[in-house]
């Protein structure tokens, strides 16, 4: 008998497959997001003096992020997630950390915390698009 079986026979939830991994990684990645871009849209001033990014430019990455979460907020809620939906989350995840790791050096003046903020950002991005890939690998086979 195989464990998702035992766990049906036990009245116990059968949702602990890749499937449902993915929708709570594609969720955190979407509540993490979300909360950074209004961050940054409601507090772009606070939130530049901190970091020692331009507040218009934190404004604008807000309402990117804000929108971004939003769409992996919906694709997580879904019965089921396309696949070509989840490998754009999870490349754009890869995009932005990369580009988080090397903005400091190459486009950003960021204060050290700024500087901190941003590579702990990328480091963060990174792990959600490994999350969603071992999990969504796990639910094509």
């Amino acid at each position: 008998m195989t464990s998702a079986k035992f766990a049906a026979t036990r009245g116990a939830p059968t949702t602990v497959g890749p499937a449902s991994w993915l929708r709570r990684f594609l969720a955190l990645d979407a509540v993490v997001t979300g909360a950074n871009g209004l961050a940054y849209l409601l507090a772009p001033g606070p939130v530049g003096r901190l970091i020692g990014v331009d507040p218009g430019l934190l404004r604008g990455l807000g309402a990117f992020l804000t929108a971004y979460g939003v769409a992996v907020g919906v694709l997580a809620v879904r019965a089921r997630q396309p696949a070509p939906a989840v490998r754009l989350v999870m490349l754009a995840n890869l995009a932005w950390a990369v580009a988080s790791l090397v903005a400091p050096a190459l486009w950003f003046d960021a204060s050290t915390a700024g500087t901190v903020w941003i590579v702990l950002q990328g480091v963060v991005v990174a792990g959600f698009a490994a999350l969603q890939y071992g999990a969504f690998r796990r639910c094509l086979t």
